[in-house]
């Protein structure tokens, strides 16, 4: 197949699951429209830069967007968001984004990565979004980051024990902790289970048969 036609494969891929991804993100007509600002800019962002990797692109909507948003159901009062590790703002960029306008959001993206926090600061300036984008590692995220944090959010970051001890320094006060996992779900909770008391509940991802999101309510480490 020519160069032309491989193209035109691929925007009729990625037309394709948006047409997928829309019943699924049931969302505004003003929503949608920033959906497919952010995926204009990731496009043509990702040409230069390679924010994501490149196979993904012509699913982006339903393995990066969907599969980001489903977040959001779990933490309906949520208004101060943390996402680290953040990428190409998978998941964080797709909350705010559907949570723009909830009265008093804000998303905080803590990324270390320098082309992709050019990337999240475009999008959020573009978009005119309530997030602020944290130009740091993980480690040195608490000393900007507020001091009430209502949920935290992290996907393809880190094992869930570590994930645990990042929320437990991020953190001053309880706040939900929102971490997509795959298959290895139930291993991650049994290593994590040896050093934290976990109160947690495991939800079955809507993209992905082997995907799953651990919604940890409370955890406090083992004496």
């Amino acid at each position: 197949m020519s160069m032309a036609g491989k193209l035109g494969r691929a925007t009729l891929d990625l037309e394709e699951d948006r047409l997928r991804a829309i019943p699924l993100l049931s969302v505004s007509r003003e929503t949608m429209d920033r959906f497919d600002l952010y995926v204009g800019l990731l496009q043509r962002w990702q040409a230069i830069k390679n924010l994501v990797g490149p196979g993904t692109m012509p699913s982006i909507w339903t393995r990066h967007i969907v599969d980001s948003a489903q977040l959001a159901k779990f933490a309906p009062d949520a208004r101060i968001w943390v996402d680290i590790g953040s990428g190409a703002g998978f998941p964080g960029l797709v909350i705010a984004i559907l949570l723009a306008d909830r009265p008093g959001f804000h998303m905080h993206l803590v990324e270390s990565n320098g082309r992709k926090v050019a990337f999240l600061r475009e999008v959020a300036r573009t978009l005119k979004l309530p997030a602020t984008v944290h130009d740091c590692r993980i480690e040195a995220a608490f000393a900007v980051l507020p001091e009430q944090i209502d949920c935290l959010s992290a996907r393809a970051l880190a094992s869930l024990k570590e994930l645990l001890e990042m929320q437990a320094k991020l953190t001053k006060n309880p706040c939900i902790g929102l971490f997509l996992k795959g298959q290895d779900v139930d291993a991650e909770l049994t290593e994590a289970a040896k050093y934290w008391n976990i109160q947690a509940k495991i939800h079955q991802s809507v993209t992905d048969p082997s995907g799953h999101i651990v919604e940890v309510i409370e955890a406090h480490l083992k004496a």
